[in-house]
């Protein structure tokens, strides 16, 4: 019983910041669109982030290769997370804020969507790959929180969760990211 309230205080930021949520569901519903007609014009999703995010771009990514809850043949998306001889290899040659960027460079095609998610919106590797994307001619989503950051510049389409809280922020993630791809399921 010692953290009942403490558990019932952060149900209730839980729960206002998803009923604040509700705003943003024109721009995840134009999002969703987006990654149905990436996968239309034989484009693939590239995700990526930093810890949780990094979680988070490895789960939504195996939710659309593998499935969400309808059963269909595999989507191609990649999370640039997982590749410990590139992330090694590239952040030793060049530097950790250059991870993602590299990868971006050898993978992404202009038909493909890249996600990069970051709680803060201003991680240095992330920003560095949206801009990389950009340069490709890809469509580029943020997925942040708080004010969005550098992303909310550069990106086509920044979600900002409306929330400082890190927590609070990557719940939120995780709900996008399964919106996501419940809308990329159905046609």
């Amino acid at each position: 019983m010692k953290y009942v309230d403490y558990l019932k205080g952060e149900h209730a930021a839980h729960m206002a910041m998803f009923n604040a949520l509700e705003s943003l569901f024109p721009l995840i519903s134009d999002v969703g669109i987006q990654l149905q007609q990436c996968i239309q014009r034989g484009g693939k999703v590239l995700l990526m982030g930093n810890g949780g995010s990094a979680a988070d771009s490895q789960h939504i990514a195996a939710e659309i290769v593998g499935r969400f809850k309808k059963e269909r043949k595999g989507l191609p998306a990649i999370a640039l997370t997982t590749d410990t001889s590139i992330l090694t290899s590239v952040g030793n040659d060049y530097g950790y804020d250059y991870i993602f960027a590299r990868q971006i460079e050898a993978l992404c095609r202009p038909e493909d969507i890249v996600i990069g998610l970051t709680t803060s919106g201003n991680s240095v590797n992330v920003v560095k790959a949206i801009e990389a994307a950009k340069a490709t001619g890809a469509t580029t989503v943020g997925l942040t929180g708080g004010t969005g950051g550098k992303l909310t510049a550069l990106c086509d389409y920044n979600i900002v969760v409306p929330s400082s809280v890190t927590a609070r922020i990557q719940e939120a993630h995780i709900f996008i990211g399964h919106s996501l791809c419940e809308i990329l399921e159905s046609d």
